[in-house]
């Protein structure tokens, strides 16, 4: 079951869901308004998926940064968000994808007990600039049924400050 607008502003009164900062402006009927953040990583070279993938990092200029096709940029929400209740899917929308800008495509979801700025992957298919603080997706909050479980006793990434690369590399003990 998706939270409305209205429910997710109540969870928040209640601290039941984090959204910081909030901007009671940013809620749809269904959603929350995510911003892009302003540091981003270009991911150098070629990737393996069992070593630790090399990148550089910047902050984004307030006059924007272009991003190109064929690069792979890590980036990072403005807001951290999260909840013990309820989990999370991170989605880009319609105005960034007629950007022609993909979002964090391949881990939506955002597991109860994690409250994070979420390390985004974002590829572009024509040079577009963007933009530190302009909104990039929507945010959804999901009931969540069963016993509790959090995220934080289990999660591989539940102590990562800010972008992280994949650590896919732990799972397979390093270059093989």
């Amino acid at each position: 079951m998706i939270l409305t607008g209205p429910a997710i502003a109540a969870a928040i009164a209640t601290n039941e869901i984090v959204i910081d900062p909030f901007e009671p402006q940013r809620l749809s009927p269904n959603a929350y308004d995510w911003r892009l953040g302003d540091t981003i990583r270009i991911c150098d070279g070629s990737l393996d998926a069992a070593a630790p993938t090399s990148f550089r990092e910047m902050t984004i200029p307030r006059d924007g940064f272009v991003l190109t096709p064929g690069e792979l940029y890590l980036g990072l929400t403005a807001e951290r968000t999260g909840s013990e209740r309820y989990a999370q899917l991170l989605n880009g929308d319609r105005t960034i994808g007629a950007l022609g800008i993909w979002v964090h495509v391949s881990a939506p979801l955002g597991h109860a007990g994690h409250a994070i700025q979420w390390t985004l992957e974002i590829r572009a298919a024509r040079p577009v600039r963007v933009y530190p603080g302009m909104t990039f997706g929507k945010l959804v909050f999901l009931q969540t049924f069963g016993g509790p479980s959090s995220y934080q006793s289990t999660g591989k990434y539940r102590t990562t400050p800010g972008i992280d690369i994949s650590r896919l590399y732990e799972e397979m003990g390093g270059p093989l």
